[in-house]
C-alpha cells in the first residue's frame, strides 16, 4: 500500500494473516497494532482484490447454499423482568386450569 503508516514488517505481516485467515482481532495482537487498524487494512487489501479482479467481482459457475435462517425475531421478555412475568403468567395458566396445590 501506497500511503501506509505502518512499517513494510507490519504490512507483510498484516498480509500473511489475511492470507491465512486470521480474524482482524487476531492479527492486531499478533502484529502488535491496533484493532481498528488492522480491520481497516483487512478492508483496503479486499478492496485491492475486488478492484483487480477479472471478473468485475461477479461470481461465477454454480453457487451451492447450505440451509440457514434469516431474519428471525426474539420472542418474549428478556432480562431481569423476564423472570417475574413467567411467575405471572404460569399462575395465571393454574388459576384458569383450576390447578391448586
Amino acid at each position: 500500500m501506497r500511503k501506509s503508516r505502518l512499517s513494510k514488517y507490519k504490512q507483510n505481516r498484516l498480509i500473511e494473516l489475511f492470507v491465512a485467515g486470521a480474524t482482524a482481532r487476531t492479527a492486531a495482537s499478533l502484529v502488535d497494532v491496533n484493532k481498528t487498524t488492522a480491520s481497516y487494512y483487512f478492508h483496503r487489501l479486499r478492496d485491492l482484490i475486488y478492484r483487480n479482479d477479472d471478473n468485475g467481482g461477479l461470481v461465477a459457475g454454480e453457487i451451492e447454499v447450505d440451509e440457514s435462517y434469516f431474519g428471525g425475531k426474539r420472542k418474549g421478555k428478556r432480562g431481569r423482568g423476564a423472570g417475574a412475568v413467567k411467575c405471572r403468567y404460569l399462575a395465571c395458566l393454574n388459576a384458569i386450569a383450576g390447578y391448586t396445590r
